[in-house]
Parts: C-alpha cells; structure tokens; sequence
C-alpha cells in the first residue's frame, strides 16, 4: 500500500468528537484486537468472526444499533508495509422511529469496514513530513476498532426512516396513526367565527 500519508491519532473517539490522546488502551474492550502475530510481517494475515456487544450511542438521533446488541464482525486482519490493515464487514440490526408516524422502524446493517493501523515511527515520520490525513497508530501490538465500527456503520443508516415507504404520518388533530385509522378518519371542523357565534347563542338559551 504505496503513496499513503497520515497525522498519528491515539485511542478512541466518539463519531461525533474529536479524537483524544489516551495514556493506555483499554485492552478489555471486545474492539481492542491483538496483533501481535501479525506486527512487522508484511504478506500475513488473519480472519476473524466474532460477534461484539454494541458500544453506547452506535447510531443517530432517530436511529442506531441498541447499546448491548450483537455485532457481528467478519474480518481479515492483515500486515502490510505501514502497519495493519482491518477490513470486512459489520452486520447487526438497528431500531428506530418512524419519522412520521413514530412506529417502530427495524432495519438490517451490513457496512462495509477498512482501516489502516500504522506504526508508530510510520506515522510519526508522515506528521513530521507535514502530512495532515488523520490515521490510527498500532499501539503495544494492539489495535482499537471501535471507531472504525462506528464510521462504517452509522452512515449506513437511514437518515428519514420509515415504517412503510408511503406512511401517511399522525392525524394533525388528534395524533392518531392515519395508517390504523383509515381513509375515512376525519374530525368535524367549524369555522371560529361560526364557533363564537354558537357561544352567544347558548349564553342567551340560558
């Protein structure tokens, strides 16, 4: 993998934050793979399937993979000159609400992942090199996905899901689903001014 630049990056982010140094990677974490069979010998690799609770907040405002649910990875885990490259695929099932109606929206994920995880002295000589393009950095032997999970994923989701692709939406009176209640829902509507003058007559019947 020639003609690469990078800005060495460490430890995990937030899809929505900017990345953060850490002084130690949290090696417990189900997204901290270790590669230590891998580590400077380019041409090797590994698969790998195993299926990883969903990490907090792995979706958007209307939708996302519930925190705890299951991930699973299939991936291939392999050495190459700047360091390791993780690719292969992320499937899970994400759950939402229907932008019009708020009913319950489920829809599979199935992303597509790749990330380069470079040695340290490869990155380093890359930012010194003034080369701004922001890569992980393989740190002790070990490499953290989590952030690249989250970056094949949460662009895979809906950004306006539905429940039914012609959802007629909420009753703008009552807020009953239109699709339940059916074509001939309606609600009696009187002009104000008729309401008002109805007052005036009750307030003399009585």
């Amino acid at each position: 993998m020639g003609g690469w630049s990078c800005r060495a990056r460490h430890g995990p982010r937030s899809h929505h934050r900017p990345w953060t140094d850490a002084v130690e990677r949290p090696t417990s974490s189900p997204f901290v793979l270790d590669v230590h069979d891998l580590d400077r010998r380019p041409g090797t690799m590994r698969h790998l399937r195993q299926t990883v609770p969903a990490p907090v907040d792995l979706g958007t405002v209307v939708i996302g993979v519930p925190t705890g649910d299951d991930l699973d990875l299939d991936l291939r885990l392999e050495s190459v000159m700047e360091g390791i490259l993780v690719s292969g695929t992320v499937r899970a099932r994400a759950v939402g609400e229907c932008v019009r109606c708020l009913e319950e929206v489920v829809e599979d994920v199935d992303a597509g992942l790749q990330q380069l995880y470079a040695y340290p002295e490869r990155a380093q000589a890359a930012a010194e090199d003034g080369d701004e393009e922001d890569v992980p950095v393989l740190e002790a032997d070990h490499v953290d996905i989590e952030t690249a999970v989250r970056d094949a994923v949460i662009p895979t989701l809906s950004f306006r899901p539905l429940c039914t692709p012609d959802c007629p939406g909420l009753c703008p009176e009552c807020g009953a689903r239109l699709a339940e209640a059916g074509p001939d829902h309606t609600h009696e509507t009187i002009d104000p001014r008729w309401a008002d003058l109805g007052r005036v007559f009750d307030e003399k019947e009585s």
